[in-house]
């Protein structure tokens, strides 16, 4: 496999787990570094697309943005279908691990990294927050012992439930249509959350026709539930799919509010 640029890092050396012989799809990480010598907090973005697909708009310009706030940034480029759970979790844990394992030499602070995702992706990254102890995200060499916890999550118009206002389109892509309930339980990210799940920054638009409000309302109430510090911003028109939101000036101000809660929240963070 050739490398894609200098800035790309192949997540497995040989055949990831959970590989399927009818996809050869080898899953990376995109580096995008801050223009500093610093040690700096980080962002990793999970681009959404409903697990068929990894939106661009919602790859490369968030990771940009995130330089513009002084945040290193990389981006996961994770399994889709015809891959299901756990490939695409791996393939986020993985991600998070190779960051903190490279720390010293890419400048990050390997105890402030966030995960950022955005629809689908952020069911990927809120799934991180809630199972990073799963033990199928274990394979058996040196990077298990690196901690999979996010330090912060950041989440776009997620997809959280499986139940009322569920996407099922989502969850039938990771899961299946024929999925266990239990399973789908499992990945009904509201349901999981607990006091160590990571502090949270939501944004959603009441007027989200794809993906319901009630998703983000759902998980901030969960957050509220079990003391887990979180913002949460709904703003009232707006489609699904905005990314940076360049097409509404109001909606747009999410990336600054953002930035402005992270670097609060990686500055109350325990060394």
């Amino acid at each position: 496999m050739e490398i894609r640029s200098a800035n790309s890092v192949w997540l497995w050396s040989g055949e990831p787990p959970y590989s399927l012989p009818e996809d050869d799809f080898h899953p990376w990480l995109e580096r995008y570094p801050a223009e500093t010598a610093d040690v700096r907090g980080a962002v990793l973005v999970c681009p959404g697309g409903g697990y068929n697909h990894r939106a661009a708009h919602e790859a490369e310009p968030i990771a940009r943005r995130f330089n513009t706030c002084g945040f290193h940034a990389f981006v996961v480029h994770y399994r889709v279908t015809p891959h299901r759970h756990p490939a695409p979790l791996l393939d986020a844990s993985r991600a998070l691990r190779l960051i903190r394992a490279h720390a010293d030499a890419w400048r990050v602070d390997p105890a402030r990294i966030a995960v950022c995702g955005f629809s689908a992706g952020g069911h990927l990254a809120a799934s991180l927050g809630v199972h990073y102890g799963m033990e199928a995200l274990n394979t058996g060499d040196d990077l298990d012992a690196i901690s999979a916890r996010p330090d912060a999550l950041i989440l776009a118009y997620p997809v959280i439930t499986s139940g009322e206002f569920a996407h099922r389109g989502c969850f039938d892509t990771l899961l299946g249509p024929g999925a266990a309930p239990e399973l789908r339980r499992l990945m009904s990210l509201e349901l999981q959350v607990t006091p160590e799940t990571p502090p949270t920054f939501l944004w959603h638009t009441a007027e989200d026709g794809s993906v319901p409000v009630e998703n983000s309302l759902l998980f901030a109430a969960a957050l509220h539930k079990h003391g887990v510090p979180f913002e949460l911003h709904v703003y009232p028109h707006g489609r699904h799919g905005l990314g940076l939101a360049p097409e509404d000036a109001h909606v747009a101000t999410w990336a600054e509010l953002c930035g402005e809660w992270l670097r609060e929240t990686f500055n109350h963070l325990c060394v």
